[in-house]
């Protein structure tokens, strides 16, 4: 770079060039909103900003404190992962939403509990040439530093496979995730998936809500009142703002031997489509039953690429299940399910023109577990929007949906016990 090149990246950067000595680790993670309160005494994240150009890019995060971290890349498409200790983000309302140089876009969020993410979408191949930590000094934050530079696709690979070692994510929490000790409590287990969550905040409205939020809310509310009647044991597949796979939420549903899976989102549409409005329900299909349930399933698929995980360290259980197709009574009891729930629903909520789809969601692809996916509505339909933030529909909402669980149930454990009988 020439010599004003530099004096121009160093006056954007604010003098982080010049402060501090590298520290021997690095991490990273994705782009996020209000999320998840850090543990006691963890580091909070102030602000976040790039230089640079497409020949070299520096992102910098100020922090309160310093933090150790892992840094590596993915390929197809090109990431920059950084994984560090659970800390707060406190950054500017659209930080990460537009890029400079190499870096198209990033996040940032929860991606485990005790562990969080930095997520840099970039815009070719890129090599990680530093990575480091800056005390604070003289009255500035604490800084992780990341340059990156452009390099070829060849060059690329050849340093994922040299440097890059294997990761498979920490283990979830067993309070809510790992398989429920019925104790010979043979009470069917039903498991709520609030989906995305963490660094993958789903989509956003407008005014700032986000899918990540409102289903959670939704369907702890949910939780509570399936509880409540005793006649079930509920499982969430996440119950705060972390990130969860795809393929870890299959796998919750199978462990648990779950009885019935729901899937809980809220969906957004372009300007175009601002008037389209209503939930939906979706089962699995190969072919989808229409373009927009092509379009929404293939958007969902795409989150475990969103938060930076890489797919081909799945286990060979997780690729069997997305081979293998749902199984023929599972996906008739999954049909049936969505049946009924289309049926409460619209005694409570608005309903989409054609509430009832399919699509080939990869997180209903267990083939042992009757399994649906609610689309509560659009956050981009304002009308849908304040139903959704209201607490009166939340209520009328859940009451449909424990309705169409109790008749969903009461229907299979007749059919079972005339089965007997016979």
């Amino acid at each position: 770079m020439h010599r004003a090149g530099i004096c121009w990246l160093l006056a954007v950067l604010g003098g982080a060039l010049l402060t501090g000595a590298p520290a021997a680790a690095a991490s990273d993670r994705g782009p996020g909103r209000a999320l998840a309160p850090p543990i006691e005494n963890a580091a909070l994240a102030t602000d976040a900003r790039l230089g640079g150009d497409v020949t070299r890019t520096r992102f910098i995060l100020d922090l309160s404190q310093t933090v150790e971290f892992t840094a590596f890349t993915l390929a197809d498409p090109y990431r920059v992962v950084v994984d560090l200790p659970q800390i707060g983000f406190q950054l500017p309302v659209r930080a990460g939403e537009s890029g400079r140089g190499l870096v198209k876009a990033f996040r940032f969020g929860l991606v485990m509990p005790g562990g969080s993410r930095l997520v840099l979408d970039a815009t070719g191949p890129v090599r990680i040439d530093k990575v480091f930590v800056l005390d604070p000094l003289d009255g500035q934050p604490a800084r992780l530093v990341l340059d990156l530079v452009a390099v070829d696709r060849e060059t690329f690979l050849r340093n994922l496979a040299l440097e890059n070692k294997p990761r498979r994510q920490a283990e979830p929490r067993k309070s809510d995730r790992e398989p429920a000790n019925g104790g010979g409590d043979d009470r069917p287990v039903i498991v709520l998936d609030p989906g995305h969550g963490g660094l993958d905040t789903g989509s956003a409205a407008g005014s700032g809500e986000t899918e990540k939020a409102i289903v959670l809310e939704f369907a702890h509310q949910l939780r509570e009142k399936l509880e409540k009647l005793g006649k079930y044991r509920v499982v969430m597949t996440r119950s705060d703002d972390s990130f969860v796979t795809l393929a870890e939420r299959v796998r919750v549903a199978r462990a648990n031997r779950a009885a019935l899976f729901v899937s809980i989102h809220a969906d957004a549409l372009g300007r175009r489509d601002a008037e389209t409005r209503g939930a939906t329900v979706y089962t699995l299909s190969e072919n989808a039953s229409d373009v927009e349930a092509a379009r929404l399933a293939e958007a969902e698929n795409k989150a475990d690429v969103i938060a930076g995980v890489d797919l081909s360290a799945e286990p060979d259980e997780i690729a069997d299940i997305l081979i293998d197709l749902a199984q023929r009574e599972t996906k008739t009891f999954s049909a049936q399910f969505a049946r009924t729930l289309v049926g409460e629903l619209k005694t409570a909520a608005r309903m989409h023109k054609h509430p009832l789809k399919s699509a080939g969601f990869r997180v209903l692809k267990a083939p042992d577990v009757p399994s649906v996916l609610v689309e509560l509505g659009y956050l981009s339909s304002p009308r849908d929007l304040k139903l959704m933030t209201s607490e009166a529909w939340r209520q009328r909402a859940t009451d449909s949906i424990v309705q169409a669980v109790t008749g969903f149930f009461a229907t299979r454990f007749a059919g079972a016990a005339a089965g007997t009988r016979n």
